[in-house]
């Protein structure tokens, strides 16, 4: 990690810092492509760019929002969509609550971890756990939201010439558009495991969750994190306790 990177002299230093990490990082532009196919899929459902921009400031969780594209494009009722998405961002506030406790000092105010709880998707979790360690504690608030700053800035611009990109993009690259970023998350994770508990965890994660897909379990992402992190954490524990 570059130097000058760990150290800024103001809140605002480590803003553009924040922002300038996100367009360096590689989620920048996976980011980008998913969300190109995000604002043609929301043409195709008839839905106005105003109103696809606002979903993507709001929602900021790219499988969420194409449950609500797709569910409200097709007719679902608001209470089953308001249902769905929010089960879709369940998977967020492990994130949230690992992240916290990186951020916050015994000065730091509840308003002002309102923002980078927001903020908080995969792909500014991945960078911020990785970066924000090495940052003096006061101004990492102030990173993690330039992180996400540039990151929905990136999605903003893409839901935009997605939107109008629509009409000549072709329904398989729309699709493999939308598939970057769970890849990308996958190599990210893969990339920043360094205990065999970390390790383990990816594995059983990556035997359960096809499993369950396949028998064609409700939920079957939440289910595949719950047993799989259970079960790594408590192969963890006996082998700490044979040691």
């Amino acid at each position: 990690m570059p130097e000058p990177l760990r150290q800024f002299s103001t809140p605002f230093a480590a803003f553009r810092g924040g922002i300038r990490a996100a367009w360096l990082s590689v989620f920048a532009y996976v980011l980008f492509g998913t969300y190109i196919g995000i604002g043609a899929l929301a043409y195709d459902f008839g839905f106005s760019l105003l109103w696809v921009c606002l979903s993507t400031i709001l929602v900021w969780a790219g499988p969420a929002q194409v449950i609500l594209i797709s569910a409200l494009g097709g007719g679902a009722a608001l209470i089953e969509v308001a249902i769905a998405v929010g089960l879709s961002g369940v998977r967020l506030l492990p994130m949230v609550v690992s992240l916290l406790p990186i951020l916050k000092t015994p000065s730091t105010r509840q308003r002002d971890l309102l923002l980078p709880t927001h903020f908080t998707a995969v792909s500014m979790w991945v960078e911020s756990m990785r970066i924000a360690p090495l940052i003096a504690p006061e101004r990492r608030i102030a990173f993690c939201n330039g992180i996400g700053t540039g990151y929905i800035s990136s999605a903003m611009i893409a839901t935009v010439a997605g939107y109008y990109l629509a009409a000549k993009l072709p329904l398989l690259m729309t699709a493999g558009l939308l598939f970057l970023t769970p890849i990308s998350f996958l190599i990210s994770v893969a990339r920043n495991s360094r205990q065999l508990v970390d390790k383990l965890a990816l594995v059983l994660g990556l035997a359960i969750g096809p499993l369950l897909a396949y028998r064609d379990v409700d939920l079957d992402i939440l289910w595949t994190g719950i047993g799989g992190g259970t079960l790594a954490y408590v192969a963890h524990r006996v082998r700490e306790s044979m040691r």
